[in-house]
């Protein structure tokens, strides 16, 4: 299973990029895979192709109409762990017997 952390934005679009991660996040939203949003990029969970072809659909999408793009990309894969947005999260707070601000 695979966690993969991305954010992606054009590249001199002006100030306010909302209208172009907007447009990512309702084909994040729409593709079934497991997601977390957060300020500064958008979490999958799923298995590699899966979560690829999102960003792929996402980077298409975007490049449509946007001659530079950047794209910053995590990937953290574990063999046969499932649920891992919840339960890394889970993990840490265990340990320190809190729950933390995740969102």
């Amino acid at each position: 299973m695979v966690l993969l952390e991305f954010a992606m934005y054009p590249v001199g679009k002006g100030e306010s990029l909302s209208p172009y991660v907007a447009r990512s996040l309702d084909i994040i939203d729409k593709s079934g895979v497991a997601y977390q949003l957060t300020p500064m990029g958008t979490i999958l969970e799923g298995e590699w192709n899966e979560v690829m072809a999102v960003v792929t659909q996402c980077f298409q999408a975007m490049r449509a109409d946007c001659p530079r793009v950047e794209v910053a990309l995590k990937v953290d894969y574990r063999e046969g762990e499932t649920s891992r947005l919840a339960t890394k999260i889970a993990s840490v707070e265990d340990r320190l017997g809190r729950k933390l601000s995740t969102g």
